[in-house]
């Protein structure tokens, strides 16, 4: 981009707090700062020494403190915003430890601690949160950018829009079972749930009610009856992640409460279970369930012998599913094979029998439609939009992060610490225990301080931030990662942003990337950033795995560092066969071997350049033009490339090229105008994938002015790109049986050739071809010529 004209931006930081370097203090009793400063500096020299064009001196390290004053800037921004705040929420436990665990530090299909084994629970903690879902159907749109398909998609599901109603259930109370302090839902001897349904016109079908074992009503709907069976089942849901309860192919569980509630379209009275299927995370953490229509309510009703209802019944000529009877009225569970989950008709609906019934999602379906506008006519639900995407929990139980800059007074509560006491610096003098508490709840004096209403003592929250935290708005400080006056230079931001190339990984789809965007679009909002979106070009590149395909790791013993590969093969060999060995996006195992073929092609460049010939020009003017052709075929393949991010065929079209430069030297076309053009377009195309070999024959072998990578990039010469010649393939049935060459230069000459291929291929055919392959270029029928 640089030779191109452009003014480009590639810094390089370091993302550098989290849970790995305090994992490593813990063992090893080695600071986490001390670690990770000198990993850093390592990494520097790993970078420099391969020849990385980063911009060091906008170089950012997000746990410097300089850094992470903005960070806990930020949060002070969005706190005061209204969009940080503190709730009760499940965090993994280790009961041993006594501490929170990340989803990484839990392990095995058995969910035990990394640290010392014990079976991991849930535990409700107060907690930090920003409020994501806000911007969830703005995070919805991606109509400004360009990026990839695939995390698009990955972001939408993850977000889950999902539209229907919601509607309120009267829950029977068990007077034995509930204390004084009933819920703020209790009216009279009755709680109100809400239940989210995307369905609203199956709720007559809706026969049982289920909670998740965690919902907060489950103590007072369960009957002393039921007390032992329903807790030791709440404690065997905790032992399982999310991912484990919601799996399509898990055996549904769960137990009875003994409380009831009542359906509120027909007042039916409908027991109440807990199954570990249903998720406080999604919706209210209770379902209706509507077993004939719902293949996993129908699972579970076919499981405990629960009641299945019709409510909609296929229309000719939909079809009633193999093996089901003539569907009408209530019918035995055992009777059913299969839920129906198709169109047709309300039944067993009061008002509503007849209604037609789409696939449609929302009001789109008519009878979704017809029931929504009755329930909020009645008062008894209204339409709802419902995601599955969660606010963002931020807060990490541990050290080695950037803390939360609150402060909680017994008379004033949380406040946010004043901005001019920022950065509120995390101490060097902390002790480490095997238990794996945070350092900064245990030290002390750390956490001490005064409130900023009254001055009186309060004390700092000891949680620190997750790391996503740093890394959604790291593109900002390179802007000006030496500015003291704010997170950066408004005028730097002014001429820089938005980003127009992000490249990572597609593994942070759903979170850094995700997060970022709503950094961005809340930032905006307070008047700080500018725009709707942060990065206007995505492009994800692939992982380079170890030769054992597995993913690298010290832990494994099988990671490749790059200093003696450096130290063997020189920077540009390694930085070539990086780029060539795999399709960048996709990425493979690394193969120690397949690095001599890009070694082999390096000696050969060197070797052309700088055997001195001679020898008089002696080349036919058919050996330049065609050397010139091969140039610019390259030189516009190689363009291409590069912006598609296909590096591996630019290495493959140059070792093309160089094969054909030796042919054309052997030819007599050293000294040559046409030699010259070819040597000079073949270092400028070499430049960014062998930057340091590049410079030293452009300057010290062609004797270009310093340097190469100032220079132009070259235009391509579209005339001389074009082959004199073509050759097109001819297929009948799918299979090339003939090649007809003419001149090139496209247009209507080759439409003339396609079209007598055609016709004497139909003559050698016994006309056994049909007029199908007029279709056009590029289509074949039962008869038809394909060009190449």
């Amino acid at each position: 981009m640089r030779m191109k004209g452009y003014n480009v931006l590639f810094p390089m930081g370091f993302d550098a707090f989290g849970l790995n370097a305090e994992n490593a203090a813990i063992k090893d009793g080695i600071h986490p700062m001390k670690r990770t400063f000198a990993n850093i500096e390592r990494m520097r020299k790993q970078m420099r020494s391969m020849g990385t064009m980063f911009d060091w001196e906008r170089e950012a390290v997000s746990a410097d403190p300089s850094y992470y004053k903005w960070t806990e800037w930020f949060f002070v921004q969005l706190y005061k915003a209204g969009l940080a705040y503190r709730k009760m929420s499940a965090v993994d436990w280790c009961p041993k430890d006594n501490t929170t665990l990340a989803r990484e530090q839990v392990i095995g299909e058995n969910r035990v601690c990394e640290r010392c084994g014990t079976p991991v629970i849930k535990k409700n903690l107060e907690q930090w949160f920003f409020k994501t879902t806000k911007y969830a159907d703005e995070l919805l749109r991606f109509d400004e950018i360009d990026w990839p398909e695939r995390v698009k998609v990955l972001q939408t599901n993850w977000i889950g829009r999902s539209e229907g109603a919601e509607v309120k259930f009267r829950i029977e109370s068990n007077q034995s079972s509930v204390d004084s302090d009933q819920s703020a839902l209790d009216t009279d001897d009755l709680s109100l749930i809400t239940v989210f349904t995307t369905r609203p016109d199956t709720l007559w079908g809706a026969t049982f009610m289920v909670f998740a074992p965690e919902h907060p009503l489950v103590d007072k709907v369960t009957t002393p009856q039921q007390k032992q069976v329903v807790e030791d089942y709440k404690m065997q849901a905790a032992r399982q992640s999310d991912i484990e309860r919601e799996a399509v192919d898990k055996e549904k569980t769960g137990v009875f409460t003994g409380g009831y509630a009542i359906n509120p379209v027909n007042n039916e009275r409908i027991p109440i279970w807990i199954a570990d299927y249903v998720l406080m995370s999604y919706g209210t953490g209770a379902i209706m369930a509507v077993p004939a229509h719902d293949e996993r309510d129908f699972e579970f009703a076919r499981k405990y012998d629960l009641p299945i209802v019709e409510v909609i019944r296929p229309e000719p000529p939909h079809q009633l599913p193999p093996n089901s009877p003539n569907l009408g009225g209530e019918i035995e569970g055992g009777e059913l094979e299969v839920a129906y989950i198709g169109e047709g008709v309300m039944v067993n609906s009061g008002p509503f029998n007849g209604t037609k019934v789409n696939n449609e999602k929302g009001r789109k379906n008519p009878g979704i439609r017809a029931v929504i506008d009755w329930l909020e006519e009645k008062g008894i639900g209204k339409e709802a939009v419902n995601y599955r995407y969660r606010d963002w929990l931020i807060s990490r139980q541990r050290y080695w992060g950037a803390p939360i800059p609150m402060i909680h007074c017994d008379v004033h509560g949380w406040n946010p610490v004043p901005e001019d006491q920022l950065p509120v610096i995390l101490p060097d003098d902390v002790e480490w225990k095997p238990t794996g508490e945070s350092p900064l709840k245990l030290h002390p004096t750390w956490k001490d301080t005064t409130c900023p209403i009254c001055g009186e003592p309060a004390e700092r929250e000891t949680d620190t931030m997750d790391t996503f935290m740093c890394s959604s708005w790291y593109h900002l400080r390179y802007l000006s990662p030496h500015y003291d006056k704010g997170p950066f230079d408004e005028a730097e931001y002014n001429y820089w942003m938005p980003v127009d190339t992000y490249t990572g990984g597609i593994e942070h789809a759903t979170m850094h990337l995700l997060y970022t965007r709503f950094f961005h679009k809340a930032l905006r909002d307070l008047g700080i950033t500018k725009g709707n979106e942060p990065m206007m070009q995505l492009r994800n590149q692939g992982m380079v795995l170890a030769e054992d395909h597995a993913k690298m790791s010290k832990s494994r013993g099988n990671v490749v560092a790059p200093d003696m590969l450096v130290e063997k093969y020189g920077a540009d060999t390694v930085r070539a066969y990086l780029m060539f060995f795999a399709r960048w996006e996709m990425g493979a195992p690394w193969d120690s071997q397949g690095i001599e073929g890009t070694a082999r092609w390096m000696r050969r460049v060197w070797t052309l350049f700088t055997d001195a010939s001679d020898s008089p020009a002696t080349a036919s003017d058919e050996t330049k033009l065609t050397l010139r052709r091969r140039v610019h075929q390259t030189l516009r393949k190689v363009t291409h490339d590069f912006e598609s991010f296909e590096f591996n065929t630019i290495i493959s079209s140059l070792m093309e090229l160089l094969n054909e430069m030796y042919k054309a030297r052997e030819a007599g076309a050293a000294g040559s105008p046409e030699w010259s053009e070819a040597q000079e377009n073949y270092l400028k195309m070499l430049a960014p994938v062998a930057p340091h070999i590049a410079e030293e024959l452009w300057t010290n072998h062609l004797g270009k002015p310093y340097s190469i990578h100032q220079q132009s990039w070259p235009p391509v010469d579209e005339a001389a790109a074009k082959e004199d010649v073509v050759e097109i393939p001819v297929q009948i049935n799918g299979k090339v049986r003939d090649r007809i060459t003419g001149p090139g230069g496209g247009g209507r000459g080759r439409g003339q050739v396609c079209r007598a291929g055609k016709r004497d291929r139909e003559e050698a055919s016994g006309r056994q071809g049909t007029r199908e392959g007029d279709r056009g270029q590029g289509q074949t029928g039962e008869f038809g010529c394909v060009v190449g």
